[in-house]
């Protein structure tokens, strides 16, 4: 198992997430998405795991700046995540093509 953790130090689910992996003993990587982000790589295997409109956080105050919501274009929303870590919904749970969105115990228990 192969675990990755992108989010925030200063988020709530994150740091749950991570408390629920280092209570059953499972390597994991965390990764602050305000240092280093996704890559596109990353962001398109999540993407296809998940779906573009579930990692968006639709509650931050960036999601009202950045105007993404008037925005159709898939390729141009990318873009902007790309570019603003603070529009995704955290944390992202990678395990290898698998991932989710948020504070999900009851799936990251069928990945043991």
């Amino acid at each position: 198992m192969n675990i990755q953790i992108f989010g925030t130090s200063k988020c709530f689910d994150t740091k749950k997430a991570e408390r629920y992996f280092k209570e059953r003993r499972i390597k994991y990587q965390f990764i602050d998405l305000n240092i280093k982000g996704l890559s596109k790589g990353e962001l398109q295997n999540v993407k296809t795991a998940v779906g573009l409109a579930n990692l968006i956080n639709k509650e931050s105050k960036e999601y009202e700046k950045s105007n993404l919501a008037q925005i159709r274009n898939d390729s141009t929303k990318e873009e902007i995540l790309l570019n603003n870590a603070k529009l995704f919904k955290t944390p992202i749970v990678r395990n290898g093509k698998q991932a989710t969105v948020g504070y999900e115990p009851e799936i990251w228990s069928t990945w043991e």
